[in-house]
């Protein structure tokens, strides 16, 4: 077992924020008109109304921590979960401001760029559900903290993920009825992260936030590709191949294996900076990616246990977005 590092790379600075915060929306006044009959007279008063709304697309972006998910959540991209739903093409909606790019894209070509070292304030984990829930929506906003700067240096769109939490041994979804289990511990499709209880394995890790906040972390990476286009970029290539092709399930876990340097980058960035990602979970989480991939859920599409273990570990050691480059990687650092 690989022992690690007592620590990571000097402070990394993320690429400065240039583009600054969404607008909040634009004014319109509508005139209300009161009407008073008399005998021969009609008054007409006109008041302006000063109405807020959001402008852009007309919509707000939910927030994370929703707490349950409804029964057209999109589940999906996750640990050992499936994907997003079958197409007979490669038409895919794209995000306006996406760069759909693999290993030329610009998020992964500068060499100095990380996320920036900052504290990471979580409540205390226990195995109950609403401190889960309480737990991993701190994290959410932590990773939000963490990777909204970098994304919108580059003028990538940045809207943080819904996060739910399904109940049941199953629930269906865009992407398909998801079935609940050891191989499915937490899922992502499309702006949706999705924690289900019966997925965390909660008797086999008991006290172990480490464990649970690189889960999300790797999700939460997930959310990182959709933002950027390498998620939309990467499909087009699987659908294109056949997911079940060979070169489909390379693709396949190219993208998961940058998901794993992701949520390393995450976890390397804030260990030991004066808030609650500690050491003692560092470790643990370092140690627990040996125990993820294909070899123990059976499948071709994640990677090798040692590769999920060894993608993360870069991402925690350098903290250098450049060297999650999993598209331009050998073929044998992800198999």
């Amino acid at each position: 077992m690989t022992q690690p590092p007592p620590e990571q790379r000097p402070d990394t600075p993320a690429a400065e924020d240039t583009t600054g915060g969404r607008a909040s929306g634009k004014n319109n006044f509508v005139p209300v008109v009161i009407t008073c009959a008399a005998a021969i007279v009609l008054l007409a008063i006109a008041v302006s109304v000063l109405i807020a709304t959001l402008g852009g697309d007309g919509g707000t972006a939910p927030r994370a921590g929703s707490d349950s998910a409804s029964p057209t959540g999109r589940p999906g991209e996750g640990s050992a979960a499936g994907a997003k739903p079958s197409s007979t093409t490669t038409s895919l909606r794209v995000m306006p401001g996406k760069i759909l790019e693999l290993e030329d894209h610009p998020l992964l070509l500068d060499d100095g760029v990380g996320l920036s070292n900052k504290r990471c304030d979580l409540p205390e984990w226990q195995n109950t559900k609403d401190k889960a829930k309480a737990f991993f929506r701190a994290a959410t906003r932590c990773l939000d903290e963490a990777w909204a700067p970098l994304l919108r240096s580059y003028n990538l769109p940045f809207t943080p993920p819904r996060l739910y939490f399904p109940s049941g041994s199953s629930f269906d979804s865009d992407c398909g009825t998801i079935e609940v289990g050891l191989e499915t511990a937490a899922y992502y499709c499309e702006g949706e992260l999705f924690l289900p209880w019966g997925g965390l394995q909660i008797e086999q890790y008991e006290n172990n936030p480490g464990v649970f906040l690189a889960l999300i972390a790797h999700e939460y990476g997930h959310h990182v590709q959709e933002l950027a286009g390498i998620m939309d970029a990467a499909w087009r290539k699987i659908y294109g191949a056949g997911e079940d092709s060979d070169e489909g399930r390379e693709m396949s876990r190219r993208k998961e294996l940058q998901a794993q340097c992701f949520s390393g980058m995450f976890l390397g960035a804030h260990v030991d900076r004066g808030g609650s990602i500690t050491r003692q979970m560092y470790d643990a989480a370092w140690h627990d990616q040996e125990t993820r991939g294909d070899n123990t859920s059976g499948g071709h599409d994640h990677g090798s246990n040692v590769n999920y273990a060894e993608w993360w570990r870069t991402g925690a050691l350098d903290n250098r977005i450049a060297d999650c480059n999993t598209f331009s990687a050998s073929n044998n650092k992800v198999r």
